[in-house]
């Protein structure tokens, strides 16, 4: 018996407001195969799902899925399809959802899927019973199921952050592509391991020349060094001498 959504209350937030702005350059692009699309449109939708479930700082060759845009070229499967594939790949699973605790990767899908920021805390905690009981595949199959997805996309639209511009306003809310990729737990466990450690430019050149040796290698290396030079003064002073008759080698 699964455990059923735990209760929140939605709060009074942009995307629950009816919007009648005039739209401009600042209004998202909604992207619909409902509209009869030609070769290059159908790849700036893929294009814009890439964009809307992996944000800009993830738009790698790596992270392509060519099967699932062959598909959605050909029709065999639906624009929420295709979302549902991008988010369970094993390249979304990797870089978002595996360095991520559960309460911080269900605020980055709702943002992602339901185009909207979390309301509370509480349903931070709802969807992480989700995701906790059901897995990954099992809360996104809820989230691309439920009435507000639906109702707001359907089957056709690529997801994108709804109501982000108030009109008589000086500034909206920002966009969701710039919130960092991870959490502030797993950034201090980077910086405890050492990747996140700021050095001033001439330290990082100086350990790029320096050595990378033991310290009993390196004073080795200076006695074969002062060895050899004088191995060579010595040879020096003899040729001289041998030179000037002095000796004979």
């Amino acid at each position: 018996m699964s455990i059923p959504l735990l209760n929140y209350p939605p709060s009074t937030s942009n995307q629950r407001v009816e919007g009648f702005e005039v739209p401009g350059d600042e209004q998202p692009a909604i992207y619909n195969t409902e509209i009869l699309l030609s070769g290059g449109e159908i790849d700036e939708l893929i294009r814009a799902a890439y964009r809307q479930i992996f944000n800009e700082q993830q738009l790698l060759a790596s992270n392509r899925q060519k099967t699932l845009e062959s598909q959605l070229k050909f029709g065999q499967i639906t624009v929420r399809d295709f979302i549902r594939g991008l988010v369970l790949s094993d390249t979304f699973r990797r870089r978002n959802y595996e360095p991520n605790n559960n309460y911080r990767f269900v605020q980055m899908c709702i943002q992602r899927l339901l185009g909207r920021d979390v309301y509370s805390d509480r349903e931070k905690l709802a969807w992480s019973i989700v995701l906790a009981t059901k897995g990954l595949k099992g809360f996104i199959d809820e989230l691309l199921d439920s009435e507000e997805y639906l109702t707001n996309f359907g089957y056709d639209t690529v997801p994108y952050q709804r109501r982000r511009i108030l009109p008589q306003h000086n500034q909206g809310d920002l966009p969701f592509a710039r919130m960092p990729r991870y959490g502030e737990d797993h950034r201090k466990q980077l910086e405890t391991l050492g990747y996140f450690q700021a050095k001033p430019i001439r330290e990082y050149r100086w350990e790029w020349q320096k050595p990378p040796y033991p310290k009993a290698a390196r004073m080795l290396g200076k006695a074969i060094a002062i060895f050899g030079a004088t191995f060579v003064g010595l040879v020096a002073i003899a040729s001289a001498l041998a030179a000037w008759g002095l000796i004979n080698l």
